[in-house]
């Protein structure tokens, strides 16, 4: 399924493939470059990683992006706490795929990103494979909600990078 346009906007689409895996697709108005720019810079993770209809904030981002490398993101919540996610880089090709573990609990998934050229655009698919059919029940609807918004963040920071 292909993402489609909505008034000269790109659509996120998430769906279901499978019992446990969550995949949403989006297309961005820029080369694969600047969207894995995008996701493995910490200063720019920053600026779009967090909805900002959540009052949460990505307050620190550390990434050490290679097959084996880790990352720790911690948000600071509305209510004064925060909430930190972190996990393992398995593999890492530049520009095209990130896979990543997401090790904060036992119902963390493995994370699939693909970014695919299509004439100066950049097909996003990302996968989420959960160890479980509840995990994966429990996040369909974050990732319905929060996904989209976090893709029109990342939309509005993408030109600033050329």
């Amino acid at each position: 399924m292909e993402p489609s346009e909505t008034g000269g906007r790109h659509r996120t689409v998430a769906e279901r493939r499978s019992d446990r895996e969550l995949v949403v697709r989006r297309t961005f108005e820029a080369p694969p470059r600047l969207v894995f720019k995008a996701w493995t810079t910490p200063e720019l993770l920053q600026r779009w990683w967090a909805p900002r209809s959540s009052g949460a904030r990505l307050v620190d981002c550390q990434l050490d992006v290679r097959a084996g490398g880790a990352y720790r993101f911690v948000f600071g919540l509305p209510d004064g706490r925060s909430m930190t996610f972190f996990g393992k880089y398995v593999e890492v090709v530049t520009d095209a795929r990130l896979v990543w573990t997401n090790e904060e609990s036992d119902d963390g998934a493995v994370s699939t990103l693909t970014l695919e050229e299509q004439g100066g655009r950049t097909l996003l698919v990302l996968s989420e494979l959960y160890p479980t059919k509840a995990a994966a029940d429990r996040s369909i609807e974050g990732m319905e909600e929060g996904m989209p918004e976090q893709f029109e963040q990342l939309d509005e920071l993408l030109p600033t990078l050329e």
